[in-house]
């Protein structure tokens, strides 16, 4: 067991923090080789991301309050942190001194990061998949969280040094994105018409419930300022839109939820970072539904991490034929992508 978790922290320390988090790719380190924290690691809920989910609860108690001088380590909580060399004995005393209110927090919480620059991504995914129908999209995304990334058409959108701006122009949040490689996609200036927004998810986060919105925050780490504005940001404008929240498993609640959807619309069903949560068995219902619904109308489905990690693919179905594409390479979280997909 402790030897699992070792490579887990190993890998996140490699693949997910370097070049992004100092603090949490030192800690990462330390943390494969302690078996006490590793242990502590262990009651983690099954099928959550376990580093993700151990740091977040840390976090979530400093940011709460907690008093402790682990605190002088976070750049969310301090203006001028410490260095994150001498951070793991403070951190490994602070995880022991409150075990057992971080135990409660890995066994009932959920990793559901609305990490909301990857609408940056997600505004040409979308702007491309209206472009196979020339029909109202109908939302439908699968471990919505708070449901963020579903108004991906209100945010406002620059790219490279580019000076144009997409999408709603009039948006308080504006997310600036790299595209890399010589291949563009194809942008629309203004937001393809969407018609609704349905958000599923095990646990629908409530951002006007202080718990929630603490434990959203606490999910962002420390060093990414931005993605702390760009989230106190999208909380205010999901406040003043109308979105369907369902609570449930959004592959089980899929093919009832599709019937409730217009036919002069397509239906797309889509979700990021959110397959690796989601059981070999569930992804493959999850497939057969949209099969399923392909048989019956339009649909497109756009995700990442059901069979890769990095990849965003779009399988679709239009005029009765089925089609599989790969649309671009994506950075966690969306600080960059390349396009792989067609310009249209």
């Amino acid at each position: 067991m402790t030897s699992s978790l070792s490579k887990h922290f190993m890998v996140f320390a490699a693949r997910e923090c370097k070049g992004s988090s100092s603090l949490y790719e030192h800690l990462s380190d330390k943390i494969a080789a302690d078996d006490e924290l590793l242990e502590l690691a262990g009651y983690v809920r099954q099928g959550q991301p376990v580093p993700n989910l151990f740091f977040g609860a840390v976090h979530y108690l400093l940011l709460k309050g907690y008093g402790h001088e682990l605190r002088e380590f976070y750049a969310s909580l301090v203006n001028d942190p410490r260095n994150v060399a001498e951070a793991f004995p403070h951190f490994k005393d602070f995880c022991l001194t409150y075990k057992l209110d971080i135990i409660p927090l890995l066994q009932n919480k959920l990793v559901q990061t609305n990490e909301v620059r990857r609408c940056s991504y997600l505004y040409p995914a979308f702007c491309y998949m209206y472009e196979k129908t020339k029909r109202p999209l109908a939302l439908i995304e699968i471990g919505t969280s708070a449901g963020l990334q579903l108004l991906w058409d209100k945010y406002s959108y620059s790219y490279n040094s580019d000076n144009e701006v997409y999408g709603n122009v009039h948006s308080e949040l504006h997310i600036r994105a790299e595209i890399k490689g010589a291949r563009h996609p194809f942008i629309y200036k203004q937001s393809p018409p969407v018609i609704s927004r349905i958000g599923l998810d095990l646990h629908i986060n409530d951002l006007n419930a202080p718990e929630d919105y603490l434990w959203l925050n606490a999910l962002i780490w420390p060093e990414h300022s931005e993605r702390r504005i760009h989230f106190a940001k999208a909380a205010q404008c999901a406040k003043e839109q109308t979105i369907q929240f369902i609570e449930g498993d959004g592959v089980k609640l899929l093919p009832e939820i599709a019937l409730q959807i217009p036919k002069e619309s397509v239906i797309c069903v889509f979700h990021t970072h959110v397959a690796n949560q989601i059981p070999v068995e569930g992804k493959q219902e999850l497939e057969r539904h949209i099969k399923k619904l392909g048989e019956e109308r339009e649909v497109l489905h756009l995700y990442n991490n059901m069979r890769d990690s990095g990849l965003l693919h779009l399988d679709y179905y239009v005029g009765g034929k089925e089609y599989k594409e790969t649309l671009a390479e994506t950075e966690g979280h969306a600080r960059w992508f390349q396009w792989i997909g067609k310009h249209k």
